[in-house]
């Protein structure tokens, strides 16, 4: 069993000994040891009794529990729990906003056992008559409860390109010599998928969607399916599964036509017809044919969305999208000074194993206590750290860096001269989020306007199918980079992709450069890079355009004129 699936039970454990009101000490205990297994590069499912006993913050009865996670898929005391709590219950677990404590109360005092019960109680008002609740907490519950029912069986680009993949090697197991391939906005790698949509190039349709039903592995929707469409399951995943057939023949068609927002391929394109009306004009052997009927350039897939891309692709201006070999570095990174999982050196030397010239190091800042924030005294540490590690790793360069928290009123978390210490600063929100437009927009230009501020971090602070960001001026605050010569992040994380996708051309336009940075705290995290990418691609990013596309010699020459600019003006 992997440490995810060991940690996922024991934080269950945690919450459901807050929900039974449990002794604190040993709530606090759990807490404790899961914060440190979290952290620690240990791979628990390969350990003794003896071995968990003597990890940091696990005492005798968690590695107990651990041990009995591992040998038998669960733990007696998880099992007593879930068995005296209803399952609407543990799933409100996750709605964000309510802890364990609270969950109890509305349990307990208003009789709700599930999400929807908790809605109705919380629209009429109930909720708020609540001791310890109150009109706010009710908002923010709705809010919550509304989120969590818009984006459910949904799933972040990342994970549903895994699923598809194994899709696709099922049915090209079971449908031999037949065409096959990703379409919709899994094709254009949109950020969150709502179904998995597979084109299926095929000369018998029944005798395909025969092989398939006779697989245990789908599940078909007989209502909804149609004499050209398959629409089910895959396995044990609840996101939609959508298989279309279409003939060999006429496959690049379909391919085309299944893939293109529907702004783009209803773009007017020469008289009267559009991309669609051409692709239905005739079988195609490749899409590019497709757009030399249409008399302009090949566009990507991740571009075709209906907005830039066809007026580049009139007139020959379409960007050469960065790509992974031109990424230099890696920007924006943990290690456990603050919350990461490895240690400074392991962080450099995997980012110089994977072929990079340089690492940027952005621990979290002093008033990121429950990130165990890097104090004035920790930084200095630090440092003497990395310059005893560049003199052993060089050619390979490890820039000293933060990721200062913007204080609500815009300001940076350190005085002028720790600032100055740094090669360069990822600026980013982590508190106070529940802002209006006009709050949020206004601390960003004000950490924007920070000389000390490089690269400003997830502008958003936006968690893909967990919370909203909070509102911002986009314009605003792209131009405001502009102004003070800052580069915007790319956050690569796939919960994250922050700054979205749709105003990365926009920054193109305004001179603003972009940084594709993993946050990456654990080794793994870097693999992470690929997203940003993609998210960047989507938006017509080019190597030019790319922050961390410089070399090692450009980008350093770059931190050091910056800091002797601010150092000038000082």
């Amino acid at each position: 069993m992997d440490n995810k699936s060991i940690l996922k039970q024991l934080k269950l454990t945690a919450a459901l000994m807050e929900l039974h009101d449990e002794n604190s000490f040993k709530i606090r205990g759990y807490q404790s040891a899961i914060y440190n297994l979290d952290k620690a590069d240990i791979e628990l499912g390969g350990m003794s009794l003896d071995e968990l006993q003597g990890l940091d913050g696990v005492g005798k009865g968690i590695a107990g529990t651990i041990n009995e996670i591992i040998q038998t898929g669960t733990s007696d005391q998880l099992s007593k729990y879930l068995e005296e709590t209803p399952e609407g219950i543990i799933e409100l677990l996750d709605i964000k906003g309510i802890g364990p404590k609270k969950i109890k109360v509305l349990w307990k005092e208003l009789g709700i056992e599930s999400g929807h019960e908790l809605k109705e109680a919380a629209n009429t008002g109930k909720v708020a008559q609540l001791k310890g609740f109150g009109e706010k907490t009710q908002d923010t519950i709705i809010k919550a409860l509304e989120f969590k029912e818009a984006n459910a069986n949904k799933l972040h680009y990342a994970e549903a390109e895994g699923l598809t993949k194994e899709v696709i090697e099922s049915l090209n197991t079971l449908l031999g010599d037949s065409l096959i391939h990703e379409i919709g906005a899994l094709r254009r790698r949109i950020e969150v998928i709502e179904k998995i949509e597979i084109l299926i190039g095929s000369d018998n349709f029944d005798q395909a969607e025969e092989k398939i039903n006779a697989s245990p592995d789908f599940a078909q929707d007989d209502v909804n399916s149609g004499p050209v469409v398959w629409r089910g399951l895959y396995k044990e995943s609840l996101v939609p599964l959508e298989l279309n057939f279409a003939e060999k023949s006429n496959f690049i068609n379909h391919l085309f036509i299944r893939s293109g927002s529907p702004g783009h391929l209803g773009t007017p394109v020469k008289e009267k017809e559009n991309f669609r009306d051409i692709a239905l004009s005739g079988p195609f052997k490749e899409e590019k044919d497709i757009y030399m009927v249409a008399g302009m350039d090949y566009i990507e897939p991740e571009l075709r969305e209906g907005t830039f891309e066809f007026e580049a692709a009139k007139n020959n201006a379409l960007p050469k999208l960065v790509e992974m070999s031109d990424l230099k570095g890696i920007l924006h990174n943990h290690s456990t000074y603050s919350d990461g999982k490895h240690s400074l050196e392991q962080m450099a030397q995997h980012c110089k194993d994977l072929g990079y010239e340089y690492l940027g190091i952005c621990d979290h800042s002093k008033s990121a206590f429950y990130a165990n924030g890097l104090d004035e005294d920790r930084v200095i540490q630090q440092h003497a750290e990395i310059d005893e590690l560049n003199k052993k790793l060089a050619p390979f360069k490890i820039f000293k860096g933060i990721e200062s928290d913007i204080l609500y009123d815009g300001k940076l978390d350190y005085d002028d001269e720790v600032l100055s210490s740094f090669d360069f600063i990822v600026s980013s929100v982590h508190s106070i989020l529940n802002m209006n437009r006009a709050k949020a927009t206004s601390r960003l230009l004000a950490a924007v306007e920070n000389p000390y501020t490089t690269i400003l971090g997830h502008p958003t602070g936006r968690l893909l199918l967990r919370r909203e960001g909070y509102p911002i001026d986009h314009r605003a605050v792209i131009d405001h980079c502009a102004r003070h010569n800052v580069v915007i992040e790319i956050n690569a994380n796939p919960w994250r992709l922050d700054l979205d996708w749709r105003w990365v051309h926009y920054a193109i336009e305004q001179g603003v450069k972009l940084s594709i940075n993993p946050d990456a705290h654990e080794m793994a995290g870097y693999d992470h890079m690929y997203y940003g990418l993609l998210a960047g691609r989507k938006g017509g990013l080019t190597a030019e355009m790319t922050f961390n596309a410089l070399g090692v010699e450009e980008i350093g020459n770059y931190f050091r004129e910056r800091k002797e600019k601010i150092a000038s003006h000082a």
